[in-house]
């Protein structure tokens, strides 16, 4: 009953991709979301999604990295690519200032459409926040007085502030392999902070495999090792916390149930 809410199955070889899914299954994680970051990529990961039906779902966006790379798809664009029964978000998008790899006001504009595009679809948005804190916050609540929609924060790693922004608009928050680096004390303070009715968890596989494997490619299958890291900050037997992330999982993303 593990979810592994964020993950790139297109970043492995298509030959590759059956043993992936078949260890995560076989580690107790049967459901997995593919996720997008290119119009282009929609397709793929639609496959991907159909190749592995029932167990992976997926998302289409545009990430902030690429949201400089034209045309830039409108609200109504970005709708038409969620036309789609496999498809149960939209995403990732949002703001990316540590790389700057798309020029900030485009990042925010792409952020924005997607927004939208998931307040009229009722899809959650996945976002992409890093570096960008002030101005996910800011662009969230602007956004939110128009209407809300629903959303989770992806792979978090960011500050206090941003955690208490999203939860206080009805966001949720996926936690990573990130959590159980040696080094994230910080993060494993504001995760015990997060009530229980509002965490995912996720590989964002290929990256960021978590301890006891940090260093090799990361794989939906070691989602067990994250969810065990929140388990023990949470003070909760690891079978619960599963239960509960997934049952969030379920609450935010009610297309898969």
């Amino acid at each position: 009953m593990i979810t592994d809410s964020h993950c790139h199955l297109d970043h492995f070889k298509p030959e590759e991709q059956p043993d992936i899914v078949a260890r995560a299954l076989a580690a107790g994680v049967t459901r997995l979301v593919t996720i997008g970051t290119r119009a282009s990529q929609a397709a793929t990961v639609k496959a991907i999604a159909e190749r592995f039906a029932p167990h992976v779902w997926c998302t289409v966006g545009v990430h902030p990295h690429q949201a400089g790379e034209p045309p830039m798809p409108t609200v109504e664009e970005i709708i038409t690519l969620a036309d789609h029964p496999r498809v149960i978000g939209i995403g990732e998008s949002g703001l990316d200032y540590f790389y700057d790899k798309s020029p900030r006001p485009v990042q925010q504009e792409g952020f924005r459409r997607h927004i939208r595009a998931a307040r009229a679809t009722g899809l959650p948005l996945c976002i992409h926040a890093r570096d960008a804190d002030d101005d996910v916050a800011a662009i969230l609540r602007e956004e939110h007085a128009d209407g809300a929609f629903p959303f989770l924060l992806h792979c978090f790693s960011s500050g206090r502030g941003l955690a208490e922004a999203a939860l206080g608009l009805g966001g949720y928050i996926s936690l990573s392999g990130i959590l159980t680096f040696p080094k994230s004390e910080e993060l494993r303070a504001i995760a015990a902070d997060v009530p229980l009715d509002r965490l995912l968890v996720e590989t964002d596989s290929p990256f960021l495999a978590p301890v006891p494997l940090r260093g090799k490619r990361c794989e939906p299958a070691y989602t067990a090792h994250t969810l065990a890291a929140l388990a023990g900050v949470k003070g909760l037997p690891v079978a619960e916390m599963a239960r509960i992330t997934t049952e969030n999982f379920l609450s935010l993303y009610p297309k898969a149930a």
